[in-house]
């Protein structure tokens, strides 16, 4: 079983930046599409951005598309979520998790996923 471990959140201005790192253990992830989703508080998780096992291709929610990029690094077993001109719509919990299937592309869909993180905290300031 895989474990995911996000760090990278913090606290930022609005129109700051953030690099969010997910790095796994106990398992590669290489063979595996990735995602972030996130929580406000008193709201539901929603998707944020999804990669597929190649890395060729991402996915984004309307919200952040032209903001953020996700990216894998296969030799580090680590996605990233580069985050950038970030509002405070953004605050939120963010998580990484791994496709259940192997050899697939990027989903938006939560249930997809079958190993998830413990989350960081984003804090955008107005």
């Amino acid at each position: 079983q895989v474990q995911l471990v996000e760090s990278g959140g913090g606290l930022v201005q609005t129109g700051g930046s953030l690099r969010l790192s997910c790095t796994a253990s106990g398992e590669s992830i290489s063979n595996y599409a990735m995602g972030w989703f996130r929580q406000a508080p008193s709201k539901e998780r929603e998707f944020v951005a999804a990669i597929s096992w190649r890395g060729d291709s991402s996915i984004y929610a309307d919200s952040v598309k032209g903001r953020f990029t996700i990216s894998r690094d296969g030799a580090k077993n680590t996605v990233y979520l580069q985050m950038n001109g970030l509002k405070p719509e953004d605050t939120a919990v963010y998580y990484c998790a791994a496709l259940i299937i192997p050899y697939a592309g990027p989903s938006p869909a939560g249930p997809d996923f079958g190993s998830w993180g413990q989350g960081t905290q984003v804090t955008v300031a107005s």
